[in-house]
């Protein structure tokens, strides 16, 4: 886990994958980035590796990641991505083992060595309850419970599961914060895992694949900020 990581509950995640690049997601993150300022909220970006200093240099509030990287040492490795490299571009953190970029938990442990090595907060994406639970060990910064399956689906994550898995992770460590993920599409679904007890939750199709994505950032964030207070109060 990196030391002294400033990122606070609650916070969101928007992750473009391969739908937005170059100046259409510099509009959004410079959105996002206000709307982030204005309801008080952490927010992280996950670009392609190629925006990641586009977007570093031209927002505030919002936290860089980058979406993948490998592990290696700089020297040879055609083609992978260098730890390093991310940082020194402006990512203040790497996501690691997303259902579609999956690593073993070997892996997965070097990786959260190499980021903490580097000064990179880890965000570790996790399936299962029992995955979740040998990934919380390793110790990342944060962690995505996302039920591969539910992906990309616009179903939301039964509340039992949302319950087990932060329970699951508060008994190993409870510095690592738990992001609910997969299947989050509108506000209502935002609500509803705050409401179950979620730090933090995330999105991709329902702002990327919107007609207006920042309208839909701002419509979740919105209730994020909304329901947060509801639930903990000011």
């Amino acid at each position: 886990m990196l030391k002294n990581y400033k990122i606070k509950a609650p916070y969101f995640e928007i992750g473009p994958k391969c739908f937005m690049w170059g100046e259409r997601m510099l509009k959004l993150a410079k959105a996002v980035d206000k709307i982030a300022m204005k309801y008080d909220l952490d927010v992280i970006l996950t670009p392609q590796y190629t925006d990641i200093r586009l977007l570093a240099e031209n927002t505030e509030r919002v936290h860089i990641y980058a979406q993948h990287m490998d592990s290696l040492y700089p020297g040879r490795g055609l083609g992978s991505v260098l730890p390093e490299a991310i940082k020194e571009a402006g990512a203040v953190g790497v996501m690691l083992n997303h259902a579609e970029k999956k690593l073993t938990l070997a892996e997965v442990k070097t990786a959260i060595a190499r980021a903490d090595e580097v000064g990179l907060a880890s965000i570790v994406c996790a399936d299962t309850v029992e995955e979740i639970t040998e990934i919380a060990k390793m110790g990342p910064n944060l962690i995505v419970a996302e039920p591969t399956e539910l992906i990309g689906t616009g179903v939301a994550s039964d509340m039992g599961y949302v319950r087990a898995t932060i329970e699951a992770v508060a008994a190993i460590n409870p510095d690592i914060m738990v992001l609910q993920g997969a299947g989050i599409s509108g506000p209502d679904d935002v609500a509803n895992v705050i409401r179950a007890g979620a730090l933090a939750t995330g999105c991709t199709s329902g702002v990327m694949k919107a007609a207006d994505p920042e309208a839909a950032a701002e419509e979740m964030l919105y209730t994020l900020r909304k329901t947060w207070d509801e639930v903990h109060g000011k």
